[in-house]
């Protein structure tokens, strides 16, 4: 009996993926001709042209669009088993993690995380994305491998766990004269404030907790990123309300911010890691998020 080459099915996941021979080729470590030679044996192997010219680009045919799923899934699973056991190789291993988070978190973990990488898996690629509410379905849909945030909007099989708890604190310039005397609610709400939200929203539980004091603040600037946001407090007298981790990026860009307790009963909040059951006994995956446990609990 002949059995079908199952680098195939890595391949094929990747090119349903990309799109592209020349993107494809490029995560397989293959040139474009070789890349291109793998895609008309798939097409061979399975009878269909699976990419079909399309303008300047490809597009899936119905079949290759019909096998997607079954293939990320069985692609997932064969990678999976064959390196279930061991990471005795860890130097070796050639791997690419797509990771959500937000900038605050990468600006907090990232060079830590990114030493860990280097000494123990230097082999081993991150790929940070952004925040996305209208993506639900990334984690169950194998677009990223690890999210991590403090949504409670996962899919009910999504595999979570605990990172941190953290608090929102207040951030402005050294100068700002809100820390010439007694901060109190009505000093912190007498001045502008930048509030970030990837929703473009202007309020939240901070003005939930001034409006129970009869109480409002003026958002001046609504940022939909935290490190895009910090560049307006350097020359201004905003604040901006930031999580209390931010502090471990903060203090290595020696900047002349300065925080503050916020004077208001704000509850805390977790920050947690989140990824599909296909990758729970991955042993690479596995050894990612206890690097990530372990680096985010030492600070906490």
């Amino acid at each position: 009996m002949n059995h079908p080459d199952l680098n195939l099915l890595i391949a094929l996941d990747i090119l349903l993926e990309e799109q592209s021979v020349v993107a494809a080729a490029r995560r397989m470590n293959l040139s474009p001709p070789a890349m291109s030679r793998t895609l008309t044996r798939i097409r061979e192997t399975v009878g269909d042209p699976i990419l079909v010219r399309a303008g300047r680009g490809l597009v899936p045919t119905v079949r290759a669009l019909e096998l997607r799923d079954l293939v990320r899934t069985t692609a997932e699973t064969a990678v999976g088993l064959l390196q279930l056991g061991s990471i005795d190789n860890l130097q070796d291993i050639e791997r690419q993690f797509i990771i959500r988070a937000n900038d605050v978190f990468v600006m907090s973990y990232g060079e830590r995380l990114l030493k860990r990488l280097q000494s123990q898996a230097p082999k081993i690629t991150l790929k940070f994305t952004v925040e996305h509410d209208l993506d639900d379905n990334a984690l169950r849909e194998g677009r990223i491998d690890l999210w991590i945030g403090a949504s409670n909007a996962l899919d009910p099989e999504v595999k979570v766990q605990h990172l941190f708890t953290t608090k929102f604190i207040g951030l402005a310039h050294k100068d700002h004269p809100i820390f010439n005397d007694e901060i109190t609610p009505e000093s912190f709400a007498k001045y502008d404030q930048v509030n970030v939200s990837r929703k473009g929203l202007s309020a939240g539980p901070i003005d939930i907790e001034l409006n129970k004091l009869g109480l409002n603040r003026k958002v001046a600037i609504i940022s939909p990123s935290f490190t895009m946001a910090l560049f307006t407090l350097a020359g201004s007298h905003l604040i901006m309300p930031i999580p209390t981790y931010s502090l471990f990026g903060l203090e290595k860009l020696e900047t002349k911010l300065k925080s503050f307790p916020l004077p208001l009963n704000l509850e805390t909040f977790m920050i947690r890691q989140a990824w599909h059951p296909r990758l729970h006994n991955d042993a690479i995956h596995k050894w990612l998020r206890s690097c990530i446990l372990e680096i985010c609990q030492k600070n906490h």
